[in-house]
């Protein structure tokens, strides 16, 4: 049976006795019932993954020892999407969870010209994408930064090798699962009412190349899931 997971932000290599945060305590002990010499597994977010044994716990708090460390290495290659924020909360936050268990290193919640107003949670997300992670027992959490504009993701982000816009406009566009994802790579992907003609005019200008997601005309959080899945599988 496998161990179950937790995160820890405060974990370090030199942690030998640790005792769990508030959210790591009520799920192991208050919800998986786990008792003393029950053992865990423990990760930062940051690629370390420790093995810790249970070494007492009450009504309020527990505490483990670690037995062992080790470090996950980190993907060579980041895999990032752009995407707009949508009206609907719990379509982006079901984006997030699936972007997360599939692997995606970092993800721009993208503000276009047609992309909706609405409220921005970072923590609540945070807390999506942590769950995510810990559900696919991965040791390494996906970067969520602040909504960006459009143009500043555009013009500004230079660390990616492979620049690439899903859009439904019918000019020329190359299948995604035909790029070879060899090389740090972001996606963006619009709101509902698609990227303006300015805006694709725009990420064409600075080197995006334009790409086709399939045949199907797909919702934003559905595109972003069919982009995670050809990115993930081509790299």
């Amino acid at each position: 049976m496998q161990l179950p997971f937790f995160y820890e932000s405060n974990l370090t290599e030199q942690s030998n006795l640790f005792q769990l945060s508030s959210t790591s305590f009520k799920h192991a002990i208050q919800v998986l019932r786990l008792q003393k010499e029950d053992a865990i597994h423990i990760t930062n977010g940051k690629g370390l993954l420790c093995r810790a044994i249970i070494l007492n716990a009450d009504k309020k708090q527990a505490t483990v020892k670690v037995e062992a460390i080790k470090f996950i290495e980190k993907e060579v290659v980041k895999t990032c999407i752009g995407i707009s924020l949508l009206k609907n909360n719990n379509r982006f936050e079901w984006f997030l969870e699936k972007a997360t268990e599939l692997g995606i290193t970092e993800i721009y919640p993208l503000l276009c010209s047609r992309t909706e107003k609405q409220h921005f949670r970072l923590e609540r997300l945070n807390a999506i994408i942590i769950s995510a992670m810990l559900q696919s027992q991965q040791a390494w959490l996906p970067t969520l930064l602040q909504p960006l504009s459009f143009n500043n993701i555009v013009v500004d982000k230079k660390d990616y090798n492979i620049k690439l816009i899903a859009h439904c406009n019918l000019k020329e566009k190359v299948p995604l699962q035909k790029i070879s994802i060899k090389e740090n790579t972001m996606l963006l992907i619009g709101p509902e009412g698609d990227f303006t003609e300015d805006e694709i005019f725009l990420a064409e200008k600075n080197n995006f190349i334009a790409v086709s997601l399939g045949n199907n005309r797909f919702r934003t959080e559905t595109a972003g899931i069919a982009a995670a899945v050809l990115l993930k599988l081509n790299n």
